[in-house]
C-alpha cells in the first residue's frame, strides 16, 4: 500500500526518549524531529548519544520511555524492519555488508518502490552514480575495499526508493578522494529531495551541506537549530565539539 506523506508530517518525530544499554542510561529525555526534504545533522563528541539516537528511532535498541512516530503513525513497539520498509534507507556505521554477494545481488536485493510508489533509484542510476561500482558488478562485496562498499551500503539504500536516508558515520576511516566522492553523492540525494540525517566528523562540511543541525552531550539535546546560524558561533561548536 502506498503512503502519501504530508509535507507538514514529519518524517520521524520523538519526544522524551530515554534508552539504555543494560544499567547504563545513555539517552535523558532526547526530542528528535525530521521533516520531507530537509537535511539534518547529529553531531556531538564520540560517546554522546548519536547513534544509539539513531538505534533508538529504528527500533534496534528500544527506547525504554518516550513516544516515536514515523510518517505521522506511532511506531514506538515497531519491528525494525517494519519501520525500514515504511520509507528509510539505512547506512549504518561498519556499512553492514553480506561479504559472499556480488555487487550486483547486494543491489538488487534491496530494490523496491518507495512508500509513495517511486521508483527513480534503480540498478542503472546507482551504477552510472558510482561508476566504481559498475567496474565491480561481479565482485564478492568482501573483496571490496572499505570505500567501494560504502558506496554499495549507499547504492542499497537508494534502491529502496526512500524518503528519508541515515548515513551514520558514512565517510569514517575513507581516504580523502573517496570521502570527497562520498560527499558529493549526499548533495546528489539531498538535491534529488530525499530528506537526509548525517552523522560524520567533518563538522565543516556538514555545516555547508545541511539545513539544520542538533549538537548532542551526554545524551542530551544542547543545540538544535539552523546549520548556518550554528556556523556563525564558534565558541558553540568549540565548546561541545571542540572545534
Amino acid at each position: 500500500m502506498n503512503i502519501a506523506i504530508q509535507p507538514a508530517t514529519p518524517l520521524i518525530e520523538a519526544r522524551g526518549l530515554h534508552t539504555y544499554y543494560g544499567n547504563s542510561h545513555v539517552l535523558h529525555g532526547v526530542d528528535f524531529c525530521i521533516r520531507p526534504g530537509e537535511t539534518l545533522a547529529l553531531m556531538g563528541r564520540n560517546g554522546m548519544g548519536k547513534t544509539t539516537t539513531i538505534r533508538s528511532l529504528l527500533g534496534l535498541t528500544p527506547a525504554r520511555q518516550g513516544e516515536i512516530s514515523i510518517f505521522g503513525q506511532p511506531r514506538g513497539r515497531s519491528a525494525t524492519h517494519q519501520i525500514i520498509r515504511s520509507g528509510i534507507g539505512y547506512v549504518p556505521e561498519g556499512r553492514g555488508m553480506f561479504p559472499n554477494l556480488s555487487v550486483r545481488e547486494s543491489l538488487l536485493m534491496a530494490a523496491r518502490p518507495g512508500p509513495d510508489g517511486r521508483q527513480e533509484w534503480d540498478l542503472e542510476r546507482v551504477l552510472t552514480t558510482f561508476p566504481r561500482l559498475a567496474e565491480r558488478i561481479s565482485h564478492l562485496t568482501g573483496n571490496l575495499s572499505g570505500g567501494e562498499q560504502q558506496m554499495v551500503a549507499i547504492g542499497r539504500a537508494l534502491m529502496t526508493n526512500p524518503a528519508l536516508m541515515i548515513l551514520d558515520e558514512a565517510t569514517e576511516g575513507l581516504a580523502p578522494l573517496i570521502r570527497k566522492e562520498i560527499w558529493d553523492v549526499i548533495r546528489l540525494i539531498k538535491a534529488s529531495g530525499i530528506a537526509t540525517l548525517v552523522v560524520d566528523k567533518n563538522v565543516n562540511v556538514l555545516l555547508e551541506l545541511t539545513d539544520r543541525s542538533m549538537i548532542m552531550v551526554k545524551g542530551e539535546v544542547v543545540y538544535d537549530g539552523g546549520s548556518a546560524a550554528l556556523k556563525a558561533q564558534p565558541e558553540l561548536l568549540q565548546c561541545h565539539i571542540g572545534l
